[in-house]
């Protein structure tokens, strides 16, 4: 098990968990959700290979479009 960040709290995950496969178990697989790993945003295309490592820090937040 290793242990991340989620937007200041806290996560156990299994090692070599995958950005998909956080959002999918914590539910946040939808469309308008954007992902910063360590600060960096990473694009939607690289989620599923981006493995998370111990003490990595994320951020979830929505991509709103603005007018």
């Amino acid at each position: 098990m290793i242990t991340i960040t989620l937007n200041n709290d806290t996560l156990e995950l299994a090692e070599g968990t995958t950005l998909t496969q956080m959002l999918e178990k914590i539910e946040q697989d939808k469309p308008g959700v954007a992902v910063a790993l360590n600060q960096q945003v990473v694009a939607r295309s690289q989620w599923s290979t981006q493995q998370l490592e111990p003490n990595d820090k994320v951020t979830l937040f929505q991509a709103i479009a603005g007018g």
